[in-house]
C-alpha cells in the first residue's frame, strides 16, 4: 500500500491495525509532508523496529522522471511515470518570488475540448490521491523546499489543478489530495493559494466548495451555448446556465472568493465586442463575483483554431474592464516546450 495519499484517518487506522499508538500518526505525517522524507529510514524519532514494520507494510515513492525540459522563460516541465507505466506531465511556473505547480489529475481527458491538445489524448485512468499530491512533493524535492513549516519566501508556493484531465471527473481523489495539501501539520498550503479549474461538471462543484474551500476557475471560453458547444462538447450536458447557477452556489459556500472565468481567445470565433457584451450581461444577470482570465491560444500541430490578434484581445479586455470586471491577459508561459495551457500530452506521437 502506498503511504502517500492516505488521509490522516486512513493512516491512523492502518497504524492501529499494526498495534501502534495514535500519536504515531502525527509523527509520520510530519515526516512525509512536513520534512519530505523519501524513505522510512529518515524518520529518526521512530524506533528501528517501527521503521522496518512501516517498510514492510507501505511503499513510499515519488513518480519517476522520464524527461524534463526548461523553457526560455524558466517554466519547468516533467514527463512523469507511475508504478504501472502510465505517464502524465507536470509543470512548474516560477514568478519572481513565488511559483505555481500545475498538477494533472488524470492520464488523458474525457472532456475532449476541440482546442485542447491534452483533450486529443483519450482518457486512460484517474490518478490516485497519492499520485496527485506527489507531483507537488516532487517539485518541492527538486527546488529543495523542505521542510514545509515556513511558508515565507517559498518559490513552490501555489497549486493549480489545471494539468491533464478534468479534476471533477476524479472528484474523490482530488478532494483527498487537496485536503492533504492544506493540512497544517504537513504541507500547509493556504486554500487561497490553490485554484481548481473545471470545464463545469455541475453535480460536483458544490462538493469542492464544501469539502475544500479552494479557489474555483471555470473554463468558459464562449458567451453562449451555441458557440461553447462547438468547442466544448461537454456543454451539451452542462450548459452555461447550469454552470453559472452552480457558481452562485459556490460563492454562497466560499463567500470570500471571486470565481475566475478562463476565456481562450480564438481568432474571429469568440473574440469580438458582441461576445464581450454577452459575457457582461451573463455575469450581471447571475450576480456572480467574477474576474476573467483572457488566455492567448497556444497553437498545436493539427488544431483548426488560430490565436486572436493582440489588438482584438486588448479591445476585448477593455470592454470587460469598462463594465467593472478584472480581465487581465495571461502571459503565455512555456510555449516553446509545449508546457502552456492546453498543450500537455503524455503520449509520444
Amino acid at each position: 500500500m502506498e503511504i502517500i495519499g492516505l488521509t490522516k484517518q486512513e493512516l491512523s487506522s492502518a497504524l492501529a491495525d499494526m498495534g501502534e499508538k495514535s500519536f504515531r500518526t502525527k509523527q509520520i505525517w510530519q515526516w512525509l509532508y512536513g520534512q519530505g522524507a523519501t524513505s522510512f529510514d529518515e524518520m529518526s524519532n521512530l524506533s528501528k523496529d517501527l521503521r522496518s514494520k512501516l517498510a514492510e507494510k507501505f511503499t513510499l515513492t515519488r513518480p519517476k522522471i522520464v524527461t524534463e525540459q526548461i523553457s526560455s522563460d524558466k517554466t519547468h516541465k516533467w514527463l512523469l511515470e507511475f508504478a504501472d507505466g502510465q505517464r502524465i506531465e507536470t509543470v512548474f511556473i516560477p514568478e519572481d518570488d513565488s511559483g505555481a505547480v500545475c498538477i494533472s489529475t488524470q492520464v488523458g481527458c474525457a472532456v475532449g475540448c476541440r482546442f485542447c491538445h491534452t483533450g486529443s489524448q483519450k482518457i486512460t485512468r484517474n490518478l490516485t490521491a497519492g499520485e496527485i499530491i506527489s507531483q507537488f512533493m516532487l517539485v518541492k524535492d527538486i527546488y529543495k523546499e523542505w521542510p514545509s513549516a515556513s511558508q515565507q519566501n517559498r518559490l513552490v508556493s501555489n497549486i493549480v489543478i489545471m494539468g491533464m484531465g478534468e479534476p471533477l471527473h476524479n472528484i474523490d481523489n482530488v478532494i483527498k489530495a487537496l485536503n492533504i495539501a492544506t493540512d497544517q501539520d504537513g504541507l500547509a498550503v493556504s486554500k487561497r493559494r490553490i485554484t481548481l479549474s473545471t470545464s463545469g461538471i455541475v453535480p460536483n462543484m458544490a462538493r469542492v466548495a464544501r469539502e475544500t474551500g479552494v479557489k474555483l476557475a471555470v473554463s468558459l471560453h464562449a458567451p453562449n451555448n451555441e458557440k461553447r458547444s462547438q468547442i466544448m462538447p461537454i456543454n451539451n450536458r452542462y450548459p452555461i446556465e447550469e454552470i453559472l447557477t452552480a457558481c452562485q452556489e459556490y460563492q454562497k459556500i466560499v463567500t470570500s472568493r471571486y470565481i475566475t472565468f478562463e476565456y481562450l481567445m480564438l481568432d474571429h470565433f469568440n473574440d469580438n465586442i458582441q461576445d464581450a457584451q454577452e459575457l457582461i450581461t451573463l455575469m450581471k444577470k447571475y450576480k456572480i463575483g467574477a474576474k476573467f482570465n483572457l488566455i492567448p491560444f497556444n497553437p498545436w500541430p493539427g488544431c483548426a483554431y488560430k490565436p486572436s490578434s493582440n489588438n482584438r484581445v486588448h479591445t476585448f479586455s477593455r470592454e470587460l474592464e469598462k463594465a467593472g470586471f478584472a480581465a487581465p491577459i495571461r502571459t503565455a508561459r512555456g510555449q516553446d516546450i509545449l508546457a502552456a495551457c492546453g498543450q500537455l500530452k503524455s503520449k509520444k506521437q
